[in-house]
């Protein structure tokens, strides 16, 4: 049995986290996507295994009660009918193009309808570079990785929310993500730059892991999973499972309210 699976038979016979709180289930008993209609998207650059890791998600999806549809290619979101079923999207496409007509039934379908979204590294936060308002729904773009594949740590940052509750910090060799981020997602994990490849970044903090609501939806995002072996860290496979999950459940659960500016006292008199 390769890791992956055994992951996943775990995830099903244990906890699962999904709807902003603990779940426990039996595989026979509740599955926590039973019931919930799922739009699978990926291509874009080969080079981010967007295949391997649909076969990796897609198959899990369904495990977990998904109906799923799949599709290579963009013009799926202007598919009216199937859209409006929704209830949560997954997308890993890096550096395509997106016309205006299907940016905006994504845009739509997350803000107006609250749909969720979830997608990893350049997959979501690297996909259409010309398109500022999708980058406003994800909360971040991509800019540099300074020295490639690299050792680097992910420090769990918030043990209260459910997506990173009981996780320690952990390794990973594999691009790590300097971004532009929005200043008000909720940050979830973080990794910490040297001067190594880039002297001028020494000592910066990056979030690796956030969410977010952009209108009525919400939006997960990691920046983990370069390649399909990345989900081997089985930190960095639970996070991006239990985001989904969280994400799925953005028409049914109640607004999350968290503001965490960074700048938040920034000027302020007396």
């Amino acid at each position: 049995m390769k890791r992956r699976e055994f992951i996943h038979k775990t995830a099903v016979a244990g906890t699962v986290i999904a709807a902003g709180s603990p779940l426990l289930f039996a595989a026979d008993d509740h599955l926590p996507l039973q019931g919930k209609k799922a739009l699978f998207v990926w291509g874009g650059w080969s080079g981010h295994d967007p295949d391997k890791t649909r076969d990796i998600f897609v198959p899990w999806m369904q495990q977990m009660g998904a109906e799923v549809t799949v599709a290579d290619n963009l013009a799926i979101y202007t598919d009216e009918t199937l859209m409006n079923s929704l209830d949560f999207i997954v997308q890993i496409w890096t550096m395509g193009k997106i016309s205006g007509e299907q940016e905006k039934a994504l845009l739509t379908a997350v803000k107006e309808h609250g749909i969720g979204l979830a997608g990893w590294h350049g997959g979501l936060c690297d996909s259409f570079r010309d398109n500022t308002e999708y980058q406003f729904m994800t909360g971040g773009q991509w800019v540099a990785h300074p020295g490639g594949v690299i050792d680097y740590d992910v420090n769990v940052v918030d043990q209260q929310d459910p997506v990173t509750a009981g996780l320690a910090d952990f390794h990973m060799k594999s691009e790590q993500y300097y971004m532009h981020v929005d200043p008000n997602v909720k940050v979830l994990a973080t990794t910490t730059f040297t001067g190594e490849h880039a002297a001028w970044i020494d000592g910066c903090v990056m979030p690796v892991v956030w969410k977010k609501y952009y209108g009525k939806g919400r939006v997960f995002y990691s920046s983990l999973g370069h390649v399909a072996t990345d989900f081997d860290v089985p930190q960095a496979l639970t996070i991006m499972e239990r985001g989904i999950l969280w994400a799925a459940e953005s028409k049914y659960a109640a607004f999350e309210e968290w503001l965490q500016p960074v700048y938040k006292n920034h000027g302020a008199k007396g």
